[in-house]
């Protein structure tokens, strides 16, 4: 028996499997993405949208190009109306996709001139139905774009200094910044000129054209960390180094979805000038060490918690960067979780920048517009996206305030906004998503003009993040009340869309990840009943927790369950105690 346990131990392992890494030889690829890919770069898909689909239409669009490339140059087809959300998982994708198309614009940083948002303005209203959305990587995404209007839009957007490139695909997403760059008096430092130059040197590069995955990128000196280090894959995070001066700390492997994990630091310190040299070795390294094999394990998150930091930071170090960086610091805790900018604050140079809060990221175009005209009107013409859904006017006269903020009323756009309307974000949804399972936008605008109606005296901060689907691209895993779609049955056998519910999700001090709460679902129609039971019982219960966060991860599992059970009843009972 000793002899052949002995045997079973000494047995030789079964080799891994590629993980299909350029840098270890394994070039061929693993999946129809990375053979794509390799066919054709997905930047050369523009010559051929202007010379060929755009003239012939929709029927002419080789299907490669159309599910994927496309992205490269910030195009996705829509969902086609009307389909139920079953379908998303089961139909073919000729059945899912409309003719026509989501056209996302980058906007590096966030910062935008009153010209780049009527350029943005022109198109949705001429060619998109007049239909935005403020995005929460701080792009502005137009809808109902037809392949032969494309080339049109380019032109437009092109000739104020704005792009579709790589706003999609396996590429560097838009470059997250701080919204308040280089005009609040508590910034660490400016990142303003890091942003852009990393964006000049590297959007629409081939050398990083193809990456295992979609890759997110933040930079920014904001001391409240409005960029959201934490859920990137690369962050530079503004920092005072006591014998170097301010810089970044450089962190990395954040992100969210199925498999959320928080940014790890490096432990290195950046001098701004580096910023753009770095950011290449880091990207570097994720495109020839990131795994190809797997499209769900393809994010430099899985790489850095196979790797750890420090082999991560030797390799991008010795063998992309060529030098060693200093060793870091780092960054202050932010105390804050509400990074969305909206209201009324005074800039370091004595003039006002104003927030608000469009619906839950939807706007009209002619309501861009009208922002373009006041902030030329009332301020320097300069307009900043946010990291919340939130835009913001800067540079305003103090004697310019109230006119700004009534004008912007008036479009229902709202600067004195309620804790409810600048806490809730929402994704896409099954309105135009093909990924969607259930109806977000105009859901989130009903629930937080029910709550402000229900719980008028409710002030205290508290994120409210709707999300269509498991891929969170409303960050449903860092909110308060983070609300995931699903399709569920009901107890007489119909299915419908619902949530599933995930409590606590925060970032900054203790950042952690909402708690799911395990046999908790809440179908749409109740949301309403459902959050407004959830947040009287935490002011009735709160026991002195600063937070909605802190007071739920106080809670063992059985008292969360306790807490969160979806008794809609409840909230009318304490109304009428």
């Amino acid at each position: 028996m000793a002899e052949g346990r002995d045997a079973v131990r000494r047995a030789p392992r079964k080799p891994r499997p590629s993980e299909g890494q350029w840098a270890l030889g394994y070039r061929e690829p693993l999946n129809q993405a990375e053979r794509t890919k390799r066919d054709d770069d997905g930047l050369n898909v523009r010559e051929r949208i202007i010379e060929r689909y755009s003239q012939q239409g929709f029927r002419s669009i080789d299907k490669a190009d159309l599910r994927s490339r496309f992205r490269w140059w910030g195009l996705y087809t829509q969902r086609k109306q009307g389909l139920p959300a079953g379908a998303t998982a089961t139909a073919e994708p000729e059945e899912l996709e409309d003719e026509f198309f989501m056209l996302r614009v980058r906007i590096a940083g966030g910062l935008l001139t009153s010209d780049q948002l009527r350029a943005i303005a022109f198109a949705s209203e001429r060619f998109g139905r007049d239909v935005a959305d403020v995005t929460d990587r701080q792009n502005i995404q137009l809808h109902w774009i037809r392949i032969e209007d494309v080339p049109r839009i380019w032109e437009a957007l092109e000739r104020t200094g704005l792009t579709t490139c790589e706003a999609c695909g396996d590429t560097p997403r838009n470059i997250l910044g701080c919204a308040l760059a280089g005009i609040d008096a508590g910034e660490i430092l400016d990142a303003t000129p890091q942003v852009e130059l990393t964006h000049k040197r590297f959007v629409g590069d081939p050398s990083f054209s193809n990456l295992p995955r979609k890759y997110k990128t933040a930079i920014s000196g904001c001391a409240q960390q409005c960029a959201q280090h934490e859920i990137n894959d690369v962050a530079f995070v503004g920092v005072r180094h006591p014998k170097l001066g301010a810089g970044y700390d450089l962190w990395a492997g954040g992100g969210l979805s199925t498999s959320p994990m928080f940014a790890q630091r490096l432990g290195v310190f950046v001098e701004p000038g580096l910023v753009p040299d770095v950011w290449a070795a880091v990207t570097g390294t994720f495109r020839d060490y990131g795994y190809r094999r797997s499209r769900n394990h393809a994010r430099l998150k899985f790489l850095i918690a196979d790797w750890g930091p420090e082999k991560f930071r030797d390799v991008m170090q010795r063998e992309y960067l060529r030098y060693e960086l200093p060793e870091g610091v780092a960054p202050p805790v932010s105390v804050t979780s509400q990074r969305d900018h909206v209201g009324v604050f005074s800039q370091k140079d004595g003039r006002s920048y104003v927030g608000f809060a469009p619906r839950a990221g939807r706007i009209f175009g002619h309501q861009l517009r009208r922002v373009a005209d006041l902030a030329d009107e009332y301020a320097s013409g300069s307009i900043r996206t946010t990291t919340q859904q939130k835009m913001v006017i800067v540079d305003v006269a103090p004697e310019n305030v109230s006119s700004l903020v009534a004008a912007l009323a008036d479009e229902d756009l709202r600067v004195e906004a309620s804790t409810f309307r600048r806490g809730t974000m929402a994704c896409t949804g099954i309105e135009f998503c093909k990924l969607a399972l259930t109806e977000t936008k105009a859901r989130a605008q009903w629930l937080y003009q029910e709550l402000e109606e229900r719980l008028p005296g409710f002030n205290e901060q508290v994120q409210i993040n709707i999300n269509g689907c498991p891929n969170s691209c409303a960050r449903f895993q860092v909110a308060d009340i983070g609300l995931m779609g699903a399709v569920l049955p009901r107890p007489d056998g119909t299915r419908s869309d619902a949530f599933l519910v995930h409590l606590g999700g925060h970032l900054g001090e203790n950042a952690g990840f909402g708690r799911k709460v395990r046999g908790v679902r809440v179908f749409g129609e109740d949301l309403a009943d459902y959050v407004e039971t959830l947040l009287r019982r935490y002011l009735a219960r709160r026991n002195g927790h600063g937070s909605f966060a802190a007071y739920v991860n106080s809670l063992s599992n059985d008292d969360l369950r306790e807490f969160a059970s979806p008794d809609v009843h409840f909230a009318e009972k304490l109304r009428r105690s």
